[in-house]
């Protein structure tokens, strides 16, 4: 069942005033490769869903949010002029747009807020990118005359993560919410923030999540560790090549010249990095020539190296990997930051019935669970509903 209008606002109706708001969506997001290269200036190659949030908002004329989240049952209220903000986690995504916003110059309000999603949690998906843009968006909307770029929204999302959730992540996932557009995929520029639509119709090809329903969790050490070991080489090459300043602008030769002056953990994880960078080139470059076969080969290279090198895969995303490669599935890899979530895979139309089964079965019988099966079919960015 997807989310619709009516599920938010008869909640935001019985637990406000009765009366409505203005209601904004943003979507989730998948990345059909470029994984862990957006925080190395890489490049990525995202696309938004129809699944994401949405939220019904209206203005209170006080200085506090009362926020109420549907699918959690919980309600917080806090202040805009708190610089502690408040403690429950989905809280303080709201709280840190409205302050990155405020700092922007936007004269955010107290406002009263319902709101749902259907991206699945934990899924890699990006939900919370899309919780971020969605109230960026919609702030922008109410009290900002839309003066402030797409691209700065994506940022106030990315600024959230950082400096009210803990997680240093890069930009692609709250650029891909707010600049998603149907049928296409885009490439971004994390470095020079450039970026270009690639339409998305795959004939004879579909694209379909395995979601593995182990939940990953980014805030905290392990996503972090990965990001300081990436800029822990780069700093080491560039005293050797001035011109390095991230991964993104080294090469496996230069890697390799420092091998003996890094740790065996940080030279596995650069070179993931450093083959990732080349590989998202690569499939925009086989998308065009309509060369499925090498884009789906990149992907398995993409799942090794986030699974060997990266190391945030787990069992039962590589267990998943192995069986998209015995059901001839053209390409499949982890999707996301890793540590669970979904896999992602390129599927012929004549294999994917069966490819759906076998996962179902297989995985059910070695992880007493069934796998969620999510057809992706790619959607728009960022808007008001009404």
């Amino acid at each position: 069942m997807r989310l619709t209008i009516d599920d938010v606002r008869s909640r935001f109706i019985k637990h406000f005033d009765g009366t409505t708001g203005s209601v904004y969506a943003s979507p989730g997001r998948i990345n059909l490769i470029g994984e862990h290269t957006d925080y190395n200036n890489g490049f990525v190659f995202p696309g938004a869903v129809q699944q994401g949030m949405i939220a019904e908002i209206k203005p209170n004329g006080t200085r506090n949010v009362n926020a109420y989240s549907i699918d959690l049952k919980d309600k917080v209220t806090f202040s805009l002029d708190d610089p502690e903000g408040p403690s429950a986690t989905w809280a303080r995504y709201i709280f840190g747009v409205c302050r990155e916003m405020m700092a922007l110059g936007v004269p955010v309000e107290g406002f009263n807020t319902a709101f749902a999603g259907d991206v699945p949690l934990g899924a890699g998906m990006s939900s919370s990118a899309a919780l971020e843009s969605c109230f960026a968006f919609a702030c922008n909307d109410l009290w900002g005359n839309n003066k402030i770029e797409k691209m700065e929204l994506a940022r106030v999302g990315q600024r959230t993560e950082h400096k009210y959730i803990g997680c240093n992540c890069g930009i692609m996932d709250q650029f891909a919410s707010v600049f998603g557009k149907a049928g296409s995929l885009m490439r971004l520029d994390c470095r020079s923030g450039e970026f270009a639509y690639f339409p998305w119709n795959p004939n004879g090809y579909k694209l379909v999540l395995v979601n593995s329903c182990v939940k990953h969790q980014l805030a905290g050490s392990p996503y972090n560790d990965r990001r300081l070991s990436c800029e822990r080489v780069a700093a080491v090459i560039a005293k050797h090549h001035s011109e390095v300043e991230t991964l993104r602008d080294a090469n496996y030769d230069y890697l390799e010249e420092v091998k003996s002056e890094v740790s065996d953990e940080d030279y596995k994880r650069a070179k993931y990095v450093i083959g990732e960078v080349d590989r998202v080139l690569k499939v925009c470059d086989a998308l065009e020539e309509g060369d499925y076969e090498t884009v789906g080969q990149m992907m398995y290279a993409t799942h090794y190296g986030l699974s060997q090198e990266y190391e945030v895969s787990c069992e039962e995303l590589d267990f998943l990997n192995d069986i998209a490669k015995d059901c001839g599935v053209t390409g499949s890899r982890i999707m996301g930051g890793g540590f669970g979530g979904c896999t992602i895979n390129l599927v012929s139309n004549e294999l994917y019935d069966n490819f759906v089964k076998t996962a179902k079965e297989k995985f059910q019988a070695k992880y007493g669970k069934e796998p969620i099966i999510i057809d992706v079919v790619i959607g728009d960015g960022s808007r008001k509903l009404c």
